[in-house]
């Protein structure tokens, strides 16, 4: 399994972070999905070999929100 984050733009409210959720967690490969409205960001859990960017960004993007699919280091820093 591995695990990936990526911004979505266009969410709003509790409601369009669940839409985007439930779009993601029905992409191929996809095993787990939350989305965090306060920052924005979607965060999944996948199975390598059957998953897709381009599927996931298809599938958030025709529920009506834009996956920002930036390919590069996630940092965590400590608050």
């Amino acid at each position: 399994m591995e695990n990936k984050s990526f911004a979505i733009e266009g969410m709003t409210c509790a409601y369009f972070a669940q839409t985007v959720e439930k779009a993601a967690k029905k992409v191929r490969g996809v095993t787990q999905a939350s989305v965090n409205l306060a920052t924005e960001k979607l965060s999944i859990e996948y199975n390598e070999p059957t998953f897709s960017v381009e599927n996931l960004q298809k599938a958030v993007d025709n529920s009506g929100y834009e996956l920002i699919a930036q390919e590069g280091k996630t940092q965590t820093f400590a608050i």
